[in-house]
């Protein structure tokens, strides 16, 4: 039922802002020593690291409500696979995040309820333009990554390894979603989702 499917995603979500995240991986980079950075340094890295962890509430939300709506079970397990990985790269930002010193982002509950009603919005289209959303969500992530990777500290090995990883994965979920069916979206669709992201990490690395 329904119901339950909504009882299930609440749980979900209160899992998702409140309680630490877990990984099944090893943090990337956890080898590595911790680096001396100056404090603008580590504030920038914590504030780089507070915006991928927003982005990972998000797209998790999006999966789960896309996951919710979807119609094959192919493109369910795909969301929901995409949905668990999204939950190890939470792990990792946070440890990032304590280790630089930082918070988490204080609006991630708005986050949250957005990108699941976006992501429900999105399932509720169909199939193959939700695996299309997917699939540009990723793309768009996978740019803003490496964005990342050149404004953090050159020497936070640390974070570095973290994001590249992240980058990784999120590339592959965008051929996954491109190998089940998913419909390439208009441009003004993919606009859109370029502006809200924008706004987004402009505020999480300050809020």
């Amino acid at each position: 039922m329904m119901l339950d499917k909504l009882i299930i995603e609440f749980d979900k979500g209160l899992r998702t802002l409140l309680a630490p995240a877990l990984s099944a991986r090893p943090l990337p980079g956890r080898d590595l020593s911790e680096p001396e950075l100056a404090a603008a340094d580590k504030k920038h890295a914590a504030g780089l690291m507070r915006v991928n962890h927003v982005g990972e509430v998000c797209a998790q939300a999006l999966y789960q409500g896309q996951a919710l709506t979807a119609r094959d079970p192919a493109a369910k397990e795909a969301l929901e696979e995409a949905a668990r990985e999204e939950t190890e790269h939470l792990a990792w930002c946070e440890s990032r995040i304590h280790a630089l010193g930082g918070r988490k982002s204080l609006l991630n509950p708005v986050w949250y309820a957005s990108s699941l009603a976006l992501g429900m919005a999105a399932g509720a289209l169909g199939d193959k333009w939700s695996l299309g959303f997917l699939a540009e969500t990723e793309r768009q992530v996978e740019a803003h990554l490496g964005g990342h990777l050149e404004a953090l500290p050159a020497d936070d090995a640390k974070s570095r390894a973290v994001v590249a990883q992240m980058q990784e994965d999120e590339a592959r979920h965008a051929e996954t979603a491109m190998a089940h069916g998913a419909q390439a979206l208009p441009a003004p669709a993919r606009m859109a989702m370029q502006l809200a992201s924008k706004v987004m990490t402009k505020t999480a690395y300050w809020v």
